[in-house]
């Protein structure tokens, strides 16, 4: 039996899963992406010489924000009161990996969350640097973990 799609009703009209009854429990999310660029772009992030300023912290506190108003950009998506939003970055040899973890302890899961944390900023690191480098790629955007809820623990292998 194929499973019923959860965000339609039984017309095939969208609607916002009611997650009232559903046990609020601790929830966590991982995503990360990585945005790809030239040696020079790099190399003037790196250093603190690109022309927008500090292209990493902006780039966090982007991520975090978006976290925070993914119900507002994402249709029906439930509005949570986020624990802990963390962005991270890890120098690459062509670029720059961005990590994103997300937390609540609520009715459902913050995976979108930690996606869209992770999506924008990888978006703003495009934008603080898109004057060194206008062909940069953004790519590999997944969630990497989750846990917590009915569905429990998984892992991205």
């Amino acid at each position: 039996m194929k499973p019923k799609p959860t965000h339609l009703d039984d017309t095939g009209a969208a609607h916002m899963v009611d997650v009232g009854t559903k046990p609020a429990t601790g929830r966590r999310a991982v995503a990360g992406g990585r945005i790809t660029m030239s040696a020079d772009a790099l190399d003037a992030i790196r250093s603190g010489n690109a022309p927008k300023g500090d292209v990493l912290s902006t780039a966090r506190i982007a991520g975090i924000m978006a976290a925070k108003r993914t119900a507002d950009l994402i249709p029906l998506c439930h509005p949570l009161a986020l624990t802990k939003v963390s962005v991270e970055f890890a120098w690459e040899s062509n670029g720059i990996a961005v990590r994103a973890t997300a937390a609540t302890t609520g009715p459902t899961g913050v995976e979108m969350e930690a996606l869209t944390a992770a999506s924008v900023a990888l978006l703003t690191l495009y934008d603080m640097a898109k004057a060194l480098d206008r062909a940069m790629i953004l790519g590999d955007i997944r969630l990497l973990e989750k846990s917590g809820g009915r569905s429990g623990d998984w892992r991205a292998e």
